[in-house]
Protein backbone atom coordinates (compact mmCIF):
# COMPACT_ATOMS: atom_id res chain seq x y z
CA UNK A 1 0.00 0.00 0.00
CA UNK A 2 1.46 3.17 -1.05
CA UNK A 3 1.21 6.74 1.08
CA UNK A 4 1.23 10.19 0.23
CA UNK A 5 4.50 12.13 1.19
CA UNK A 6 4.67 13.75 4.23
CA UNK A 7 4.67 17.23 2.49
CA UNK A 8 1.76 16.52 0.23
CA UNK A 9 -0.44 15.40 3.44
CA UNK A 10 0.54 19.08 5.09
CA UNK A 11 -0.25 20.99 2.21
CA UNK A 12 -3.65 19.21 1.81
CA UNK A 13 -4.41 19.91 5.74
CA UNK A 14 -3.22 23.48 5.43
CA UNK A 15 -5.39 24.17 2.25
CA UNK A 16 -8.42 22.65 4.09
CA UNK A 17 -7.96 25.06 6.75
CA UNK A 18 -7.37 28.10 4.78
CA UNK A 19 -10.53 27.34 2.80
CA UNK A 20 -12.54 26.40 6.07
CA UNK A 21 -14.04 29.71 7.59
CA UNK A 22 -17.25 30.64 9.71
CA UNK A 23 -19.93 32.91 8.37
CA UNK A 24 -19.97 36.47 9.62
CA UNK A 25 -22.34 37.36 12.34
CA UNK A 26 -26.24 38.48 10.85
CA UNK A 27 -27.57 39.11 14.55
CA UNK A 28 -26.13 40.10 18.16
CA UNK A 29 -26.20 36.34 19.47
CA UNK A 30 -27.04 32.62 18.15
CA UNK A 31 -27.31 30.41 21.02
CA UNK A 32 -26.67 26.62 19.63
CA UNK A 33 -29.46 24.41 20.59
CA UNK A 34 -29.71 20.41 19.67
CA UNK A 35 -33.11 20.80 20.41
CA UNK A 36 -34.56 21.05 16.70
CA UNK A 37 -38.30 21.46 17.72
CA UNK A 38 -37.12 25.03 19.69
CA UNK A 39 -34.86 26.29 16.97
CA UNK A 40 -35.60 28.94 15.02
CA UNK A 41 -33.13 30.17 12.30
CA UNK A 42 -29.27 30.14 12.05
CA UNK A 43 -27.98 33.08 10.95
CA UNK A 44 -30.43 35.90 9.04
CA UNK A 45 -33.43 35.89 7.38
CA UNK A 46 -35.73 32.80 6.04
CA UNK A 47 -36.07 32.93 2.69
CA UNK A 48 -39.37 33.00 0.84
CA UNK A 49 -39.87 30.92 -1.98
CA UNK A 50 -37.97 32.62 -5.12
CA UNK A 51 -41.27 31.70 -7.35
CA UNK A 52 -42.98 33.98 -5.06
CA UNK A 53 -40.96 36.98 -4.92
CA UNK A 54 -42.50 40.12 -6.80
CA UNK A 55 -40.86 43.74 -7.93
CA UNK A 56 -42.30 44.95 -4.69
CA UNK A 57 -39.69 42.86 -2.53
CA UNK A 58 -36.82 44.60 -4.25
CA UNK A 59 -38.07 48.63 -3.68
CA UNK A 60 -37.85 50.69 -0.43
CA UNK A 61 -39.34 53.73 -0.54
CA UNK A 62 -39.33 55.50 3.09
CA UNK A 63 -35.65 57.03 2.43
CA UNK A 64 -37.44 59.58 0.54
CA UNK A 65 -39.61 60.90 3.36
CA UNK A 66 -37.68 63.63 5.41
CA UNK A 67 -37.42 62.51 8.92
CA UNK A 68 -38.76 63.76 12.02
CA UNK A 69 -35.70 65.89 13.73
CA UNK A 70 -37.79 67.36 16.45
CA UNK A 71 -36.03 65.59 19.14
CA UNK A 72 -33.25 66.14 22.07
CA UNK A 73 -30.45 65.00 19.41
CA UNK A 74 -31.89 67.15 16.11
CA UNK A 75 -31.12 64.04 14.14
CA UNK A 76 -33.30 61.29 12.68
CA UNK A 77 -31.93 58.24 11.15
CA UNK A 78 -34.37 56.14 8.92
CA UNK A 79 -32.90 53.00 8.47
CA UNK A 80 -33.22 50.12 5.25
CA UNK A 81 -31.76 47.50 6.50
CA UNK A 82 -33.41 43.70 6.08
CA UNK A 83 -35.36 44.05 8.63
CA UNK A 84 -36.85 46.98 6.70
CA UNK A 85 -36.61 46.47 3.65
CA UNK A 86 -36.74 42.40 3.26
CA UNK A 87 -35.62 42.20 -0.92
CA UNK A 88 -32.11 42.78 0.84
CA UNK A 89 -31.42 39.88 2.42
CA UNK A 90 -28.42 37.74 1.53
CA UNK A 91 -26.79 40.48 -0.58
CA UNK A 92 -24.78 41.86 2.09
CA UNK A 93 -25.68 45.75 1.81
CA UNK A 94 -28.20 48.57 3.42
CA UNK A 95 -28.87 52.20 3.69
CA UNK A 96 -29.88 54.65 5.65
CA UNK A 97 -31.00 58.33 5.38
CA UNK A 98 -29.46 61.13 8.11
CA UNK A 99 -31.80 64.41 8.61
CA UNK A 100 -30.39 66.87 10.57
CA UNK A 101 -31.54 70.01 11.88
CA UNK A 102 -29.01 72.83 12.69
CA UNK A 103 -26.97 71.43 15.08
CA UNK A 104 -28.27 68.16 14.56
CA UNK A 105 -26.08 65.28 16.20
CA UNK A 106 -25.88 61.89 15.43
CA UNK A 107 -24.04 60.91 18.74
CA UNK A 108 -21.48 58.72 19.18
CA UNK A 109 -21.95 55.09 17.72
CA UNK A 110 -20.41 51.81 16.39
CA UNK A 111 -21.75 48.74 13.45
CA UNK A 112 -20.62 45.54 14.71
CA UNK A 113 -20.89 43.93 11.27
CA UNK A 114 -20.84 46.84 8.84
CA UNK A 115 -18.36 49.83 6.97
CA UNK A 116 -20.31 52.87 6.69
CA UNK A 117 -20.09 55.29 3.24
CA UNK A 118 -21.46 58.50 3.99
CA UNK A 119 -22.01 61.04 1.56
CA UNK A 120 -23.57 64.55 2.52
CA UNK A 121 -26.72 65.49 -0.30
CA UNK A 122 -27.19 69.10 1.87
CA UNK A 123 -25.11 70.87 4.84
CA UNK A 124 -21.94 70.64 6.24
CA UNK A 125 -21.43 67.81 8.49
CA UNK A 126 -18.03 67.52 11.18
CA UNK A 127 -17.85 63.89 11.22
CA UNK A 128 -15.11 61.44 12.49
CA UNK A 129 -14.48 58.06 13.80
CA UNK A 130 -12.14 56.89 16.92
CA UNK A 131 -9.42 54.00 16.34
CA UNK A 132 -8.77 51.03 18.55
CA UNK A 133 -6.17 51.19 21.45
CA UNK A 134 -3.53 49.57 19.03
CA UNK A 135 -3.42 52.96 17.19
CA UNK A 136 -4.15 54.87 21.07
CA UNK A 137 -7.55 55.73 20.11
CA UNK A 138 -6.47 58.56 17.45
CA UNK A 139 -9.86 60.61 16.65
CA UNK A 140 -9.94 60.69 12.75
CA UNK A 141 -12.46 63.75 11.86
CA UNK A 142 -13.13 65.85 9.00
CA UNK A 143 -15.76 68.70 7.64
CA UNK A 144 -17.75 67.41 4.82
CA UNK A 145 -19.48 69.83 2.60
CA UNK A 146 -22.21 68.45 -0.40
CA UNK A 147 -21.15 66.00 -2.57
CA UNK A 148 -18.30 64.83 0.19
CA UNK A 149 -17.85 61.18 0.77
CA UNK A 150 -16.47 59.57 4.44
CA UNK A 151 -15.85 55.99 4.96
CA UNK A 152 -16.19 54.89 8.62
CA UNK A 153 -14.44 51.18 9.16
CA UNK A 154 -16.69 48.38 10.70
CA UNK A 155 -16.83 48.39 14.59
CA UNK A 156 -15.19 51.77 15.03
CA UNK A 157 -17.04 54.42 17.49
CA UNK A 158 -17.85 57.46 14.90
CA UNK A 159 -20.40 60.58 14.95
CA UNK A 160 -21.90 63.21 12.64
CA UNK A 161 -22.38 66.54 13.77
CA UNK A 162 -24.27 69.25 11.62
CA UNK A 163 -21.99 72.67 12.24
CA UNK A 164 -23.96 74.92 9.63
CA UNK A 165 -27.19 76.94 10.28
CA UNK A 166 -29.51 75.18 7.89
CA UNK A 167 -30.65 71.50 7.66
CA UNK A 168 -28.34 69.21 6.44
CA UNK A 169 -29.13 65.61 4.68
CA UNK A 170 -26.63 62.72 4.33
CA UNK A 171 -27.20 59.37 3.42
CA UNK A 172 -25.33 55.77 4.04
CA UNK A 173 -24.47 52.26 2.74
CA UNK A 174 -23.33 49.55 5.04
CA UNK A 175 -21.53 46.56 3.96
CA UNK A 176 -23.69 44.29 5.68
CA UNK A 177 -27.41 43.75 5.40
CA UNK A 178 -27.79 44.36 8.89
CA UNK A 179 -24.73 46.09 10.24
CA UNK A 180 -26.53 46.14 13.72
CA UNK A 181 -25.96 49.47 15.78
CA UNK A 182 -24.75 50.60 19.42
CA UNK A 183 -25.13 54.21 20.45
CA UNK A 184 -22.41 54.38 23.51
CA UNK A 185 -24.37 56.97 25.85
CA UNK A 186 -27.78 54.59 25.35
CA UNK A 187 -25.45 51.31 25.92
CA UNK A 188 -23.43 52.54 28.92
CA UNK A 189 -25.75 54.35 30.68
CA UNK A 190 -29.35 53.38 29.53
CA UNK A 191 -28.73 49.40 29.38
CA UNK A 192 -31.77 47.33 30.44
CA UNK A 193 -30.69 45.99 33.14
CA UNK A 194 -28.26 48.60 34.57
CA UNK A 195 -24.78 48.21 34.69
CA UNK A 196 -23.46 48.34 38.43
CA UNK A 197 -22.66 51.67 39.43
CA UNK A 198 -19.44 50.26 41.06
CA UNK A 199 -18.57 49.53 37.02
CA UNK A 200 -18.90 52.77 35.42
CA UNK A 201 -17.81 55.14 38.74
CA UNK A 202 -14.35 53.28 37.96
CA UNK A 203 -14.56 52.94 34.16
CA UNK A 204 -15.21 56.36 33.65
CA UNK A 205 -13.55 57.82 37.22
CA UNK A 206 -16.67 59.85 38.02
CA UNK A 207 -18.73 60.70 41.54
CA UNK A 208 -21.37 57.88 41.97
CA UNK A 209 -24.19 60.29 42.70
CA UNK A 210 -22.72 61.69 38.52
CA UNK A 211 -23.36 57.75 37.34
CA UNK A 212 -26.72 57.99 38.97
CA UNK A 213 -28.28 61.01 37.43
CA UNK A 214 -26.98 60.00 33.80
CA UNK A 215 -28.46 56.54 34.70
CA UNK A 216 -31.56 58.19 35.90
CA UNK A 217 -31.94 59.71 32.18
CA UNK A 218 -34.00 58.73 28.96
CA UNK A 219 -31.47 58.03 26.46
CA UNK A 220 -33.04 59.15 23.12
CA UNK A 221 -32.77 56.63 20.13
CA UNK A 222 -33.19 58.50 16.79
CA UNK A 223 -33.64 55.64 14.81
Amino acid sequence: MKFLPISLLILALATAGALAYDPSPLQDICVATNDLESGVFVNGKFCKDPKQATADDFVFMELRNPGNTSNPLGSKVTQAFVHQFPGLNTLGISMARIDFAPGGLNPPHTHPRGTELLVVVEGTLLVGFVTSDQLNNTLFTKVLYKGDVFVFPIGLIHFQLNIGNTYALAFSGFSSQNPGLITIANAVFGAKAPISADVLTKAFQLDKKVVDHLEAQFWYDNN
